[in-house]
């Protein structure tokens, strides 16, 4: 199985990679439309800023690439706020991938959102043999909004979309290469979808 992480400017490829690899999997990292588009398996992984991550794709030409995939693709974190509409963050449009808006918590508690934190509401087959309430790794200032691509939400200050899916397109918030065994079975799901 050929998995790609896209590279673009974005870290956490390397604890993506070790998770990959302690299932079996050695993932490539590309930019490389062709390598791309000719995967199994796409992460588009991400820890940074919207607005300079999004230009980034453009320059790399990955804009029309990303959205055009076929094949089973999981954004992570930052790479799942980007394949939603629009990012208060930098107020940067995104891919659209997702209707939902990207949006900065309220200043009421804590930010960012730091920690391990439940997941519940779970719809698919990403969350197959998960349970509710199950907790995962979260680091995070800015959330998507719940709606018709929620598969699950979790609270904090407000309730939000922790993932998303349309099509084969999937999204999560939280890090599963950061979120031990409960991570570690999501990723292999994905890997079998």
């Amino acid at each position: 199985m050929k998995v790609t992480l896209i590279k673009y400017n974005a870290g956490n490829t390397g604890s993506v990679t070790a998770s990959l690899n302690r299932l079996g999997v050695t993932p490539v990292i590309s930019d490389d439309p062709e390598t791309i588009i000719s995967s199994d398996k796409v992460i588009f992984p991400g820890v940074g800023e919207a607005g300079s991550a999004m230009n980034c794709l453009k320059e790399k030409n990955l804009v029309e690439v990303i959205r055009n995939l076929k094949q089973p693709v999981l954004g992570i974190c930052l790479g799942m706020q980007l394949m939603c509409s629009f990012s208060e963050e930098g107020n940067t449009d995104g891919l659209s991938i997702f209707e939902e808006k990207v949006k900065l918590f309220p200043k009421l508690a804590k930010v960012p959102h730091v920690g391990w934190n439940a997941v519940s509401g779970l719809k698919t087959p990403l969350f197959e043999g998960i349970r509710e309430n199950e907790h995962f790794y979260f680091v995070h200032s800015f959330y998507a909004e719940k709606g018709k691509s929620s598969i699950s939400e979790t609270d904090y200050i407000l309730n939000f979309a922790s993932a998303l899916q349309k099509k084969n397109f999937y999204g999560v918030q939280f890090h599963p290469e950061k979120s031990g065994v409960t991570g570690s079975r999501l990723l292999s799901n994905f890997l079998n979808l």
